[in-house]
């Protein structure tokens, strides 16, 4: 019988037994499915007129503009976040204690502290001195929003960051110093594109939770998609209701859609970079035309380093 790292492989009766458990857990949630679905239609929120609303323009130009807003905030705090994270990771990893500290108790403070609070103060700053920081109309919001987002974020990613650079073999640091390279060409040609790399799908993944945070906005009165869709169903009523449980189903849906694409972006980078090609073909020494069996020795090297067809392996 084999086994995994984690557990050994079920035998007959505990294949039996997840068997059973799969079906009664399916039937569960199907069951469960039935229920939301009648109730539903019990309350009329399946009834066609409480549907047609999304096929009115104006409710489809809402819904379009929230997703730009809010795909506009996303980008916005997403790049700051991975300028501020990088920034604070290599100063958490600075061999100046001042500076290391400083980035320590920013990155905790910011981790610790709940991101609506983050983003509440911070609006109701822009809001006090609009006039004084030159913030007009909705842009109190918006930045209220964006800073918020890049803030926490920002201090998530740094923490990413030095996983990766922590992550690098020592010996490639000490190998770096041996040859003369600074503090900064080994931070920026040596660690942190390593850093980089093999971290890529993790800040993928965080940058997923700044999309979702996005819908944080509605909070501070901001038109991202989630309280373009409040809204709009505090103003429409069919049936002699608000359609709140149509409107949020169809937001929910749109923000699924967007989370997922940027998950699959992740999965895809993670599965390129276990595809690529990182072996080294072992040179032959100098002078080793002269002596040809030393070249075939060299050669044998390179064919069981690699694979059957003498390429090497990653």
């Amino acid at each position: 019988m084999s086994a995994s790292v984690l557990f050994d492989t079920p035998g007959p009766r505990a294949r039996v037994r997840n068997r059973v458990f799969t079906a009664v857990g399916s039937l569960a949630l199907a069951s469960l499915l039935v229920f939301v679905i009648y109730r539903l239609d019990v309350k009329g929120q399946l009834d066609p007129n409480v549907w047609n609303i999304f096929n009115n323009a104006g409710v489809r130009t809402n819904i379009r503009d929230g997703i730009l807003t809010t795909l506009k905030v996303f980008a916005v705090a997403g790049a700051l976040s991975l300028v501020l994270g990088l920034l604070l990771a290599v100063a958490r990893v600075s061999d100046h204690r001042p500076v290391r500290w400083f980035a320590t108790g920013f990155i905790e403070l910011f981790r610790a502290v709940p991101l609506l609070i983050t983003i509440y103060a911070l609006w109701v700053v822009f809001l006090t001195y609009k006039s004084d920081l030159g913030v007009v109309g909705d842009n109190a919001g918006f930045w209220g929003l964006v800073i918020g987002l890049t803030i926490y974020n920002g201090s998530v990613q740094a923490e990413v960051f030095r996983a990766g650079i922590n992550a690098v073999p020592r010996g490639q640091v000490e190998a770096a110093h041996a040859i003369g390279l600074r503090k900064y060409q080994v931070m920026t040609t040596l660690l942190l594109p390593q850093a980089v790399r093999s971290m890529l799908p993790t800040m993928i993944s965080q940058l997923v939770v700044t999309l979702k945070d996005t819908s944080l906005g509605y909070i501070i009165t901001y038109t991202e998609l989630l309280y373009a869709a409040r809204k709009m169903a505090t103003n429409i009523i069919v049936n002699g209701e608000s359609p709140f449980t149509a409107v949020t189903i169809v937001a929910g849906a749109i923000y699924i859609t967007m989370c997922l694409a940027l998950s699959s972006l992740a999965t895809w980078l993670e599965r390129r970079g276990r595809r690529a090609k990182s072996g080294i073909v072992v040179a032959p020494a100098a002078g080793a035309a002269e002596h040809p069996e030393v070249l075939e020795a060299a050669e044998g090297d390179t064919v069981a380093a690699g694979d059957d067809t003498g390429r090497p392996l990653t």
